[in-house]
């Protein structure tokens, strides 16, 4: 059986695209969710304490990307640059999703997560010209930087894309 016969009919390929929507729009919206607590609760740079001596809800403003990078880049280019990326992101992952298999869930799911991560940061980038970030974990005086619940789903399922890819998901009776 030829590798274009192998591949399920359109409205069977459609059907696969459901774990897609669920999972990346169950992200982005819990994102924006506690984004919006975030904004309507706390005031810009304020702090309250969760776990004394472990983790803060902040509100903070990142017009970087992970871990601020490039956010004291004062460059006219740095927010358009960073929505084209971000939209190739998501091109790409929407690709990659579109080529797997069924049978590659955990894949799956990380993409998914991904793209709901991504998309919830472009919604920030987009609306505000920065990322809202509220978690702060720390120990003393170390502070992991503040993150959101994008970087969180992007983080998680970077790691989980990796894992699928190193444990090679395969389909029944398919050797490598």
């Amino acid at each position: 059986m030829s590798e274009e016969s192998a591949r399920p009919s359109t409205p069977a390929r459609a059907a696969d695209f459901f774990l897609f929507g669920a999972v990346a729009l169950s992200v982005y919206l819990l994102d924006q969710a506690a984004k919006a607590w975030v904004l309507h609760t706390l005031p810009l740079y304020s702090q309250k304490a969760v776990i004394s001596g472990f983790f803060n809800l902040v509100h903070v403003r990142n017009t970087g990307v992970a871990f601020s990078l490039f956010a004291g880049s004062d460059s006219p280019w740095r927010l358009p640059v960073l929505v084209a990326l971000t939209l190739f992101a998501l091109v790409v992952v929407f690709f990659l999703y579109r080529e797997s298999r069924p049978v590659e869930k955990v894949k799956r799911v990380a993409l998914s997560l991904i793209a709901g991560g991504a998309a919830g940061n472009l919604t920030d980038r987009l609306r505000f010209g920065h990322v809202v970030d509220f978690l702060d974990f720390y120990f003393g005086s170390h502070h992991w930087p503040a993150f959101n619940a994008a970087d969180t789903a992007v983080t998680v399922g970077a790691v989980l894309l990796l894992w699928s890819l190193l444990r090679a998901e395969k389909a029944p009776g398919v050797r490598p």
